[in-house]
């Protein structure tokens, strides 16, 4: 008798499929939660169990001390994912999410030598690549409302909510501390082939940024554009998700 696999609230797995050949961890951008990735699994192959990761302080993980830092963060969620990388496993990363499952998979890989089989990173700039851009995470609310309008990742009726604003921005915040400070560190390239994502219309991770990911792997690199800005997750998810599963569908598990 094959055992169910319980999952814990770090990761909000809406449709567990104990037949899985692979699972598929999902990160979100900054401010986002697990909900963002709750209708993918009916997108994807059959043979995929979808695992989104709820970050601190958002969603199931609201009591929860949100991070400021990265190497707090992956410290953090490494021995939570330990006990479900039994079968073989990728990693899918929008914008903060992709940065974050790329410093968790070398994690895993340096301290208990769990290697993912893929990575894929979505509008998210290569880690060697110093963001061009004047951290934000400390401005005054109303310059930090302003960026966030110009990244056009909250709606406009969101950002004039101002009970739920004085919910969210302290996780906005937290999350873009998280990126601002983040520091690169060189290690060995991954053995497992990358595919990186991203917006044609994207002023934030323009494509020479994506491409840098090429050095991050031995194995092949792989470059699609949609189209759309930055959130382009949300705008053009349905050709993402044909895409995803297409590249999901070539993955050597062994």
């Amino acid at each position: 008798m094959k055992t169910i696999r319980q999952f814990n609230s770090y990761i909000t797995c809406s449709k567990p499929n104990p037949q899985a050949s692979l699972r598929l961890f999902c990160f979100p951008y900054a401010g986002g939660s697990s909900l963002v990735f709750r209708k993918w699994a009916a997108s994807l192959p059959e043979n995929i169990e979808i695992c989104p990761v709820e970050l601190p302080g958002r969603g199931t993980q609201m009591k929860s001390p949100y991070f400021t830092r990265m190497e707090a963060l992956v410290n953090t969620i490494a021995p939570i994912l330990l006990p479900y990388l039994d079968k073989p496993f990728a990693f899918f990363g929008h914008s903060m999410g992709g940065m974050v499952s790329f410093e968790l998979a070398r994690h895993l890989r340096k301290e208990y030598g769990k290697k993912p089989v893929q990575l894929f990173v979505s509008a998210s700039r290569a880690p060697q690549i110093p963001s061009p851009k004047p951290p934000i995470h400390a401005l005054p609310e109303a310059d930090f409302f302003q960026e966030l309008r110009l990244l056009n990742g909250t709606p406009a009726t969101v950002l004039e909510n101002t009970e739920l604003m004085q919910i969210l921005t302290p996780i906005l915040r937290a999350d873009f501390a998280v990126l601002e400070t983040y520091v690169y560190t060189q290690e060995a390239p991954f053995e497992c082939p990358i595919t990186a994502f991203g917006g044609l219309e994207d002023q934030e991770v323009p494509v020479e940024q994506l491409e840098g990911w090429t050095s991050q792997t031995k194995s092949s690199f792989q470059l699609q554009m949609f189209s759309g800005d930055h959130f382009f997750i949300h705008s053009a998810q349905s050709l993402l998700l044909e895409n995803l599963a297409k590249h999901l569908k070539t993955i050597t598990y062994v």
